[in-house]
């Protein structure tokens, strides 16, 4: 099955952290909207016919569009793809724009998955992200989820906080355990070039952050995880048995794709195409599509190399035999012979993984494997 991303490219405001493509405004909205049911329409052939079961809407923040505008995307993709008969269907939220009433519009409308940036459920923490929401609003999102009748939930928290603590960072996970959410994506603080915060740092007006808070927190986050039965199924994402992200695991598995939306990447098992990352820039034709690349059998091997680690599936030695040949095999596991040794990776029969401590390096590791292109 193949899968839809759709990036909504709007925010109140920028987080201090965040690197992905946004614009703090909507006064784009109405125009974008029309443009992305444009691209819709002129896409439809891009998957092969192929069913979609997976839609996600990414961004931004996706959730600043009301019930209908999301119900009217939705049609749309309807209209034009073949959908499984019950496609997950998940929509990233921030708190500050959720109420009881818009959750249960959503509901209605079909969305079935719900992922919520909580980040922190302290505000010390939110303050210095510069996240719009507070420590109680954040509580109280996860009772109206559940009241508007949420089951597959996921929550974001970030962890290696200058702000935080060993305790703190105990406390967040306590909060998330005791609220029974199915899944939990928890990321380390990670400083991108050109975020507000790596100015403020720079700049003397945030405190740095420390690595070492950060190796502490996910040592915690791996054992309480693995206390609470949950599987550590991808670096950064834990759940519940069954309840992982299907749209997110077609990624790592090289499922096709159609990303529509300003920056959004596209894949179609052979290819790759990306749309430029600018509102203005999409709204004209012309110049939506960014660039466009055809995989060399190197380019897979290494994507998939890269992409598996991450994962606790990891490298498939037999599949790599049987659908790439004998030369990617036999590379994969001469090169994995010394890392094996040096314990930097593990094998279970014809599978290649990494353990929690493992995945802290999964990309040296991962360019250990691959070939030069």
């Amino acid at each position: 099955m193949a899968g839809i991303y759709l990036h909504i490219p709007f925010c109140k405001s920028k987080c201090g952290y965040c690197g992905f493509y946004s614009l703090p405004s909507i006064k784009l909205k109405d125009r974008f909207l029309e443009a992305l049911k444009q691209e819709i329409d002129q896409r439809a052939d891009y998957l092969h016919g192929v069913t979609v079961g997976t839609i996600y809407f990414g961004g931004g923040t996706p959730s600043l569009l009301d019930a209908n505008e999301i119900r009217d995307l939705m049609k749309r993709i309807s209209d034009h793809f073949d959908l499984a008969k019950n496609p997950e269907i998940t929509l990233e939220a921030n708190p500050d724009t959720l109420s009881l009433e818009y959750l249960q519009a959503l509901h209605n409308i079909g969305i079935n998955r719900l992922s919520i940036g909580i980040q922190s459920f302290f505000d010390n923490d939110l303050q210095y992200l510069g996240r719009k929401h507070n420590a109680e609003h954040a509580r109280q999102c996860l009772v109206w989820a559940k009241q508007a009748g949420f089951e597959n939930l996921s929550l974001d928290l970030i962890y290696g906080l200058p702000t935080s603590s060993a305790d703190q960072w105990n406390s967040n996970l306590d909060l998330f355990f005791e609220a029974e959410i199915p899944h939990l994506s928890a990321y380390a603080l990670t400083l991108e070039p050109n975020s507000i915060l790596t100015k403020q740092i720079e700049l003397g007006k945030a405190v740095p952050v420390n690595e070492d808070d950060a190796l502490r927190d996910y040592d915690i986050l791996c054992r309480r995880a693995a206390e609470n039965g949950f599987l550590h199924y991808e670096i950064s994402n834990f759940c519940r048995r069954g309840m992982h992200s299907k749209h997110n695991a077609s990624y790592w598995f090289g499922t096709p794709y159609l990303g529509l939306g300003p920056s959004a990447h596209s894949f179609d098992d052979a290819s790759r195409q990306w749309n430029v990352a600018s509102v203005e820039s999409y709204l004209d034709t012309e110049h939506r599509n960014a660039g466009r690349e055809t995989l060399t059998s190197e380019q897979t091997y290494n994507e998939y190399v890269m992409l598996r680690l991450r994962t606790h599936w990891g490298i498939d030695l037999k599949w790599l035999k049987r659908e790439m040949g004998e030369r990617y095999s036999a590379h994969c596991e001469q090169q994995a012979l010394p890392l094996i040794q040096q314990g930097r990776i593990t094998q279970t029969r014809e599978f290649l993984y990494l353990n929690d401590q493992q995945m802290l390096f999964a990309d040296g590791v991962a360019e250990a494997l691959m070939l030069a292109n």
